[in-house]
């Protein structure tokens, strides 16, 4: 129903306006005043951005009756009162840029279309969207398969996903894996000193081995750790942090 004025005006998403929906009117209605109708002073419209403000219908009918809204529109009739504000809007911006808009005519908008190539978007990935659960479950799942941990953002494992991917298990990684996989030297655990003596070889080696496992998982301890420390981070961190007072959240 508004599509077209709302397109005329270069309103950014014409095909989401809701009428029915209080906050999509809402901020169409502070979106027309700001960029369009500019009927008040910017400190005036305070009381009309507050749109959670338990006054704000107030603010509202008292802002149609400033911009001489003909009293025949019941200002609760949503669809109408929205229909005349972007009937002044369309009105005023055709005021401002009359030159630009008084050559314009059917037949050279027609003309304009047709010359102008069609761009059909191939990339697939344009349709995914990034933050649904089922793309956010499908990355983790894959971090899984190539054992890498995930990180609390999804999209910081999907990074670290392309690097080991473009890294290892490129094409010319699997042709020549000695290039890019890095061997070291094994640990000649039975050389090692265990730090005391059972007399026995064989209990002397075992013990290496164990010592060993020991470290392994005290390190895997302290990498989860180390996640759940930064997982919490990112819950209790104050965004409004101030390092000059060397002060992080409350």
């Amino acid at each position: 129903m508004f599509k077209r004025k709302l397109k005329a005006l270069d309103h950014v998403n014409p095909d989401d306006f809701n009428v029915q929906d209080e906050n999509s009117f809402k901020e169409l209605v502070v979106w027309l005043e700001d960029q369009k109708i500019r009927h008040y002073k910017i400190e005036d419209r305070r009381s009309l951005k507050d749109t959670h403000a338990p006054d704000w219908s107030k603010a509202f009918k008292e802002y149609l009756k400033n911009l001489n809204c003909p009293k025949l529109i019941n200002v609760n009739d949503r669809p109408a009162v929205t229909d005349w504000l972007l009937g002044q809007a369309v009105s005023l911006e055709y005021s401002d840029n009359v030159d630009k808009y008084k050559l314009e005519t059917a037949e050279n908008v027609s003309a304009r279309k047709t010359n102008v190539p069609e761009v059909v978007n191939t990339n697939p990935l344009d349709a995914l969207d990034f933050g649904s659960p089922d793309f956010r479950d499908g990355v983790n799942q894959l971090a899984k398969m190539l054992k890498i941990t995930p990180h609390p953002d999804h999209l910081v494992t999907l990074k670290a996903i392309s690097i080991l991917i473009k890294s290892r298990l490129s094409q010319e990684a699997l042709e020549n894996p000695g290039e890019v996989v890095h061997q070291g030297k094994a640990y000649p655990i039975f050389e090692a000193d265990l730090g005391f003596e059972t007399g026995d070889n064989i209990l002397n080696n075992a013990g290496k081995a164990l010592r060993l496992l020991y470290i392994h998982d005290l390190r895997d301890l302290q990498t989860k750790i180390n996640e759940t420390i930064v997982a919490c981070q990112i819950i209790t961190a104050n965004p409004k942090t101030d390092t000059k007072l060397g002060k992080v959240g409350r």
